[in-house]
């Protein structure tokens, strides 16, 4: 199955590592980051789910909650947990989502066949309170990601859920924006007063407040 962007986000019941998930109720009105690994007890993966237990109150303050599926057990992820406790120094504090079925996985075309008929790819899944994928990455087995970079990417969604901007290249929350081309210049200057102009097609103004 191949999920785009503005679909919704298909609904799913898993086991995790601390019980069953409806995925849609878990939800709720929140934000939300599906993540997925190849295979438990893997190095790479071990730095990466480190990394995101390190990251809760960031993720929280942005009222986004974050899961992790792989095709392992739950009795697998929840040995597992300790390891990543134990080296990464931080306790998993998200769901770990057991996928042995694969359905998961298939649901959100996790697997790709040029890479491993079993194992999922590095993927990511950014999930608006509106249940529809705002934001699709997919790495190779063996790229960490940049969880930093996922963040920088929800601060940019929803900023511009709320405000007719767009954000430039490397943008950092509170940096300047750009007004969108469906502002026109009498609309802007009520919108965004002192905002200065580039290019006709190339408008700068600073972060909405209140974002």
């Amino acid at each position: 199955m191949t999920l785009q962007l503005g679909d919704t986000a298909p609904d799913f019941t898993a086991t995790t590592a601390d019980g069953e998930i409806d995925f849609h109720e878990w939800l709720g009105d929140s934000w939300g980051v599906l993540f997925s690994h190849p295979a438990d007890f893997t190095p790479v993966c071990t730095t990466e789910l480190g990394a995101v237990a390190a990251l809760h109150d960031e993720f929280a303050r942005r009222d986004t909650k974050v899961a992790a599926v792989s095709v392992d057990s739950a009795d697998d992820h929840r040995t597992w947990a300790d390891d990543i406790a134990e080296t990464q120094g931080h306790a998993v504090n998200f769901p770990m989502i057991a996928d042995e079925d694969r359905k998961v996985s298939e649901l959100y075309g996790m697997i790709h066949p040029q890479a491993s008929d079993t194992a999922t790819v590095r993927s990511v899944f950014v999930i608006g309170p509106d249940k529809r994928i705002k934001l699709t990455l997919t790495y190779p087995a063996s790229t960490g990601r940049n969880f930093a970079e996922i963040l920088r990417v929800i601060d940019s969604l929803q900023l511009t859920a709320g405000h007719k901007v767009a954000t430039p290249a490397d943008w950092k929350s509170g940096e300047d924006v750009i007004i969108t081309p469906a502002v026109s210049d009498g609309d802007a200057a009520v919108r965004f007063p002192g905002y200065r102009t580039v290019k006709p097609y190339l408008r700068y103004t600073a972060q909405p407040s209140g974002s």
